[in-house]
């Protein structure tokens, strides 16, 4: 019996315009380096690439910004090719969301996609260490009462390619925000509409 569990951005969403534009306004409000913070923030939790840039004191306000920022830009984001098709081919009991975004955030997202929002759903509250630390996998898994070895973690960006490797899971990388090539080491796939044989619904 095959568990799946899925990154939410870049995987079952393309949510990629929206994130750059609110991490370059950001940036651009506070003096950073816009393209230094695109370079470090994919797949992981707002205030871990947060952390990067500011003293401890400053996160917590900077997040509550990237929050309103993100909760504002909405209407661009939109399923990723095969993820409608194949979320409705899955029994609820048998996935969930692995993601390094708020709750609410990831809610609206999915929401706005058009595309189901899973009975199990780990986000950035959940977890005391983000991805790359295997945690929120691991934690998914056991609230779907699988072992990470049944576990198919889906994922588009290297932090979330290593937690689920780290988790112990068997893991497939979409290129849908990476070059194939930087998701070396893993089965790569352009998007969902091209699982490998063995996992088709």
């Amino acid at each position: 019996m095959t568990y799946w569990l899925f990154d939410i951005d870049g995987t079952l969403v393309d949510s990629t315009p929206a994130v750059e534009r609110a991490w370059r306004t950001w940036a651009s409000e506070n003096g950073v380096d816009g393209d230094e913070i695109m370079r470090v923030s994919h797949g992981r939790r707002t205030e871990d690439t947060l952390a990067d840039f500011l003293p401890p004191e400053q996160v917590a306000p900077a997040y509550r910004r990237m929050e309103e920022l993100e909760m504002s830009d909405l209407d661009s984001v939109v399923a990723l090719p095969g993820a409608a098709d194949l979320l409705e081919s899955l029994p609820r009991d048998r996935w969930a969301a692995v993601t390094s975004g708020a709750r609410e955030l990831m809610r609206a997202r999915l929401n706005a996609a058009g595309l189901p929002v899973p009975d199990v759903l780990i986000t950035a509250e959940d977890v005391e260490q983000g991805k790359p630390d295997p945690t929120g996998y691991l934690l998914a898994a056991g609230r779907l009462g699988a072992e990470p070895s049944q576990c198919v973690v889906v994922e588009d960006a290297p932090a979330g390619l290593e937690a689920g490797t780290r988790a112990g899971c068997r893991v497939i990388a979409v290129a849908t925000s990476h070059a194939p090539e930087q998701l070396a080491g893993h089965e790569v796939i352009a998007d969902l509409t091209q699982l490998p044989d063995d996992l088709r619904p």
